[in-house]
């Protein structure tokens, strides 16, 4: 069911102060649908729903592709954001060089990556919604992204942290804000460059740990022909839709055993999944994917979905479903009619790199089992896309394909940005946290307890 909310507007002054005004509500019972889902940056404001659904995908070069990359510039004084009336949104914390993940620890402690620094930071939120502490947990390390805690439970014993290389884990007690013991490499030799990013998830049993590499290239130009063999027999040894070449054990999610052994493909075919969470209400594995450029500022949509062992979603013959990539024509016709439909398509390009679902009880009753996606933004459109916070509307834990935005406010002109959300993360308190990489900075967006 699609629920009708207005609009607020959240000004923060200074990192722990933050004033929030009603503005004008969006008129939010409509879903866009078609071409008017695709739209814009000037077409955002929390409250408006979207649905793209496979029937609204232009063809291949529909339109031409575009390189518009973000003019990213300094934060305001005074930040103006927008979200849902009832909500504010306050900056908590400012300095990082570049915050990525976010994970909240069983007893509330929010582990912050800053993939730049080489760092995994510690914020602990106090009652005033402040930093009580920030500590540096670990450092030294490269490009980390993806933090899990293990085994699942309100007593970890392990911090799991994704380099890009390689997956490490730290001794952990309830409470720490530095590590206890040097890193323990879980697994190595993850392949490296290009998408650099890689995301952890464990399964709800705790059995799996998931690991999420992207793709090193757009549509594996490097990778033509046949693997050694030949495809016949390659496709016979190999998962559905696995690559070979440079691009093995890439455009994937690995599954290994929580101590690295047992590594395999557990699901193929997605282009850059930049975000994994496990789905507190059915234990499903889900994914937010980077598709691929060249095809035009409406295509391939980006897109969230529930990922099953064995499935394809297409890259880099196909994607959306049964629709082949042109660029790749005629290549892999064993494939066709073997391409998984992702659950929720969103604007492409908009990079969507977190997720997030919403098992807090401070929001409004309709928000649980919801889930939160922070989009980065597009730098490959003509009409600027992303650059927000968005929900993601479920009934009885399934995805109904429609998405809302929730937070706004980052993009300043056709030409100019200065926040690029990433992480998101909901915190103990039952707000919902984020980071934003554009000036390093982490937000906290809590519900009026009046306006629930």
């Amino acid at each position: 069911m699609i629920r009708h909310s207005t609009t607020a507007m959240a000004v923060s002054s200074a990192v722990l102060v933050a004033l929030t005004a009603t503005v004008a509500a969006a008129e939010s019972d409509a879903v866009l649908t078609g071409k008017a889902a695709y739209g814009g940056w000037q077409d955002d404001a929390p409250g408006v729903w979207r649905k793209i659904v496979v029937d609204d995908l232009p063809s291949p070069g529909a339109s031409r592709s575009s390189s518009n990359a973000p003019g990213l510039v300094s934060r305001p004084e005074e930040p103006v954001l927008k979200t849902i009336d009832g909500f504010t949104a306050e900056m908590v914390a400012d300095g990082f060089d570049q915050p990525r993940v976010i994970r909240t620890a069983p007893n509330g402690d929010l582990f912050i990556a800053d993939s730049s620094a080489n760092e995994i930071r510690v914020l602990r939120i106090g009652d005033d919604s402040s930093p009580q502490e920030d500590s540096v947990f670990a450092s030294d390390l490269d490009q980390p992204y993806g933090i899990a805690f293990y085994p699942n439970g309100d007593n970890p014993e392990w911090v799991y942290v994704a380099n890009t290389d390689s997956v490490v884990r730290f001794p952990y007690s309830s409470g720490d804000l530095e590590a206890t013991g040097a890193a323990e490499t879980v697994v190595a030799e993850l392949p490296t460059g290009y998408h650099w990013t890689r995301d952890l998830a464990f399964s709800s049993d705790g059995s799996k740990l998931f690991v999420a590499v992207g793709s090193g290239s757009n549509i594996a130009e490097q990778v033509r022909g046949e693997p050694n063999g030949g495809v016949e027999a390659f496709a016979a040894s190999q998962p559905l839709g696995a690559m070979w070449g440079a691009e093995t054990d890439r455009g994937a999610v690995l599954a290994f055993n929580p101590d690295g052994t047992d590594r395999r493909i557990f699901a193929t075919g997605i282009r850059n999944c930049s975000g994994l969470a496990t789905q507190p209400a059915t234990g499903a594995l889900w994914c937010v994917t980077n598709e691929r450029d060249g095809l035009g500022d409406n295509l391939p949509p980006d897109y969230a979905t529930a990922v099953a062992e064995g499935q394809f979603f297409g890259w880099p013959w196909f994607y959306i479903g049964n629709n082949e990539d042109p660029r790749r024509a005629d290549e892999r016709p064993d494939l066709a009619g073997k391409v998984t439909v992702p659950d929720v398509l969103f604007q492409p390009h908009s990079a969507p790199l977190g997720i997030t679902f919403y098992d807090g009880d401070t929001f409004p009753s309709d928000y649980a089992g919801d889930a939160f996606v922070a989009m980065h933004g597009s730098w490959n459109r003509g009409k600027r896309t992303g650059y927000k916070i968005v929900r993601l509307d479920f009934e009885n834990g399934e995805a109904t394909g429609a998405y809302q935005d929730f937070v706004t406010g980052f993009v300043e002109s056709a030409k100019s940005v200065w926040g690029r959300p990433v992480g998101v993360a909901v915190g103990n308190d039952g707000a919902l946290y984020f980071s934003e990489d554009g000036s390093g900075s982490i937000w906290r967006v809590s519900a009026d307890r009046e306006g629930t």
